[in-house]
């Protein structure tokens, strides 16, 4: 059974895993908008490429630090 403190540091874990994500979309939110402003395609491009490689780096970063299920008892 989890202690309290083994909880407190999953959730403290999970909190800055959360915020990490945030700046991350926030940032690609940012540039998305400039590059769209910009009236330049390479530079849509570009950040749409961007997005691409870090939708799977997170995709593969949450399924490596998912623990697998627990059957069914």
């Amino acid at each position: 059974m989890a202690t309290l403190d083994d909880v407190q540091t999953e959730v403290t874990a999970q909190t800055t895993v959360v915020a990490s994500a945030t700046t991350l979309l926030t940032g690609l939110k940012t540039a998305l908008d400039a590059a769209i402003a910009s009236g330049n395609p390479a530079a849509v491009q570009a950040i749409a490429d961007q997005l691409g490689a870090n939708t799977t780096a997170l995709a593969d970063s949450v399924a490596q630090n998912t623990p697998a299920a627990t059957p069914a008892p």
